[in-house]
């Protein structure tokens, strides 16, 4: 053996002998650890440090009845209780725990514990939820972050909860909250959220909802919004054209104005229509003067008609534009919104973001033209006749 592994032994020695003592892990704290051994409904997990820790099988199996953890496999756990007679630490995975009897009951009273429970019913004012074999009651106000109008549908899910209220004796009265649990991690997503939060960042969120002025976007326990003039480049009446409730968006933070309110710390202002390429960059290159495009007339002034030649993208025929020749003192003379049109491009100003345009005089002749056939043109006009009974007419008024 070398100097240098002589020198790496002795320091791997003196770590592991001087190493400072790990402090032991307490109800309700979480842990990581990886999976040893399943050993039938128990699963064994390693905490390091000579410490080990069971779990349930039973609350990480799918509907198929499939474990969902295998021996090598990460884990997190919340710290549940100890099993006195070996010394484990008892595990419920973060999603809650299964529990057995009213001591347990009573333990995660005590020590804040979340507890998984089977919502079998609906009742008046809420859910009734299976939890250790005891009937529990969550009030609808504590079923979620918001109100759900059709409780019903969470009949059969199994969710997580925390005791609320619990009076032990012959008939248990347990009271529970989802909702509880859910603003923990609200509040949780939200800090971390907030050390991102700045001027020009770029964040990921849902579509909560909508209304007529923009859209609310939830970032992950904060909320912000969209206002309808950035939700796209091009004119949005309402934000419902473009979004939906529970769509994932990608947004970019334009403003932040702190408030009073201890609820909403923060108004965060935000913008689709930042990430999107912008139309006008290279607007010059893509319709040169001289050509021609087609649009669809948004608006009417009595200066000239708006059209839009793409999103986001809208040009201006002036009024003097507009007759191909013939005077036109209002644009609803020649034009209407919605309608589609043909127009030559004057010039494009990419720095004042306008671009001129004229009415194709060749579409609106057409239109004015009245359209002949060649019959038009071989028929005489009435009330002339011919060359010979026009000379005989003048003849017979000469004295």
């Amino acid at each position: 053996m070398n100097e240098t592994s002589d020198f790496e032994a002795l320091l791997k020695e003196f770590e592991q002998t001087h190493a400072p003592a790990k402090k032991p892990a307490k109800i309700g704290d979480k842990v990581r650890g990886t999976v040893v051994s399943i050993a039938g409904e128990t699963i064994f997990v390693d905490l390091g440090g000579k410490t080990e820790g069971t779990l349930e099988a039973a609350g990480l199996r799918d509907a198929e009845g499939n474990l969902s953890l295998q021996v090598g496999d990460p884990v997190e756990a919340m710290v549940t209780g100890r099993d006195e007679a070996t010394g484990n630490l008892l595990l419920g995975t973060q999603h809650g725990r299964h529990l057995h009897g009213a001591a347990e009951l009573e333990r995660a009273v005590e020590n804040q514990l979340p507890v998984e429970g089977l919502v079998t019913g609906v009742t008046k004012g809420g859910v009734e939820v299976q939890i250790a074999g005891q009937r529990a009651f969550c009030p609808a106000s504590q079923v979620d972050l918001r109100f759900i109008e059709d409780l019903s549908a969470l009949v059969g899910q199994r969710l997580s909860f925390r005791i609320t209220k619990y009076e032990g004796g012959r008939h248990v009265n347990l009271v529970v909250s989802r909702r509880a649990l859910l603003e923990e991690e609200q509040q949780a997503k939200a800090a971390e959220v907030r050390s991102r939060l700045e001027v020009g960042a770029v964040l990921t969120g849902t579509v909560s909802s909508l209304q007529d002025y923009g859209a609310f976007i939830d970032l992950g326990g904060v909320e912000g919004m969209v206002h309808v003039s950035e939700l796209a480049f091009g004119r949005v009446k309402h934000p419902s054209e473009v979004l939906r409730v529970g769509q994932p968006v990608e947004v970019a933070v334009l403003r932040i104005e702190r408030t009073d309110n201890p609820k909403r710390p923060e108004k965060i202002a935000l913008s689709i229509r930042a990430l999107a390429p912008d139309p006008w960059r290279d607007a010059a290159e893509r319709y040169p003067a001289g050509c021609r495009v087609q649009g669809t007339v948004t608006r009417i002034q009595p200066f000239g008609a708006f059209v839009e030649i793409e999103p986001g993208l809208e040009g201006l025929i002036h009024v003097s534009e507009l007759g191909a020749g013939r005077r036109v003192t209002h644009p609803q003379e020649v034009l209407s919104p919605g309608q589609a049109v043909e127009a030559s491009v004057v010039g494009v100003d990419v720095d004042k973001r306008r671009i001129a345009l004229s009415l194709a005089a060749e579409r609106l002749a057409e239109a004015e033209t009245p359209t002949k056939t060649a019959a038009d043109y071989g028929k005489p006009r009435e009330g002339l006749g011919t060359f010979g009974d026009l000379l005989r007419e003048t003849l017979r008024k000469k004295p």
